[in-house]
């Protein structure tokens, strides 16, 4: 039910249309909640049958409508229950454990190969991260900017700083996997060294 809270969430700062919904999670929530195009036009119907939501058809153009999107009472009071209830965690499944957990069955070019590939999506990863850190600080995100002229000022230090916390557990996460890769690649480099063979290598 995540991208049910996801939407509300976002829609706390102002009605939207599916189509900027969109785009919001194609920038910013899309660091932390990723969801397909094809999944939110559907949630958002559930969503409005369920009474969370309600939608404003207005012009789009001469001829065409749009459905613009804004949470209500129900809606804030779900996002309220969800956001005070503990998340239970679940079993992990991580394919690239799993694949490291069996490297002499690739190979050292092979495994360099995954390692290498892991420290430049992360790399990726942590930069974007830290440029919406950078943006989070600096009051550059339209979102953040919209829901800050919507809250009292009072408010405003809780909502920044919760961001931030959010976006730096990634930036954490992110280096965690930077640094476990290149320990990775000193083991490989390790056992390389000292002759250690490798199923891999055989079948090579």
């Amino acid at each position: 039910m995540s991208l049910r809270h996801a939407l509300l969430a976002t829609l706390t700062a102002q009605p939207m249309t599916g189509y900027e919904l969109i785009k919001y999670f194609d920038g910013s929530i899309a660091y932390v909640w990723s969801a397909p195009h094809s999944q939110i036009y559907p949630e958002l119907r559930r969503m409005e049958r369920d009474g969370l939501i309600d939608a404003d058809v207005v012009p789009r153009g001469d001829r065409a409508q749009k459905r613009v999107y804004s949470i209500n009472d129900a809606g804030r009071a779900e996002l309220r229950r969800w956001s005070g209830e503990l998340i239970p965690y679940q079993s992990e499944r991580d394919p690239y454990r799993l694949k490291a957990a069996h490297f002499e069955q690739a190979g050292y070019d092979a495994a360099r190969r995954q390692l290498h590939e892991h420290i430049g999506h992360y790399a990726r990863a942590l930069q974007g991260w830290q440029h919406m850190l950078d943006d989070l600080d600096a009051r550059r995100v339209s979102l953040l900017r919209e829901r800050l002229s919507r809250r009292p000022e009072a408010e405003h230090e809780a909502i920044v700083a919760f961001r931030k916390f959010a976006f730096e557990g990634e930036v954490a996460k992110a280096q965690m996997e930077i640094d476990w890769a290149r320990k990775g690649l000193a083991l490989l480099d390790d056992l390389e060294r000292r002759g250690a063979p490798l199923a891999g290598e055989d079948a090579d």
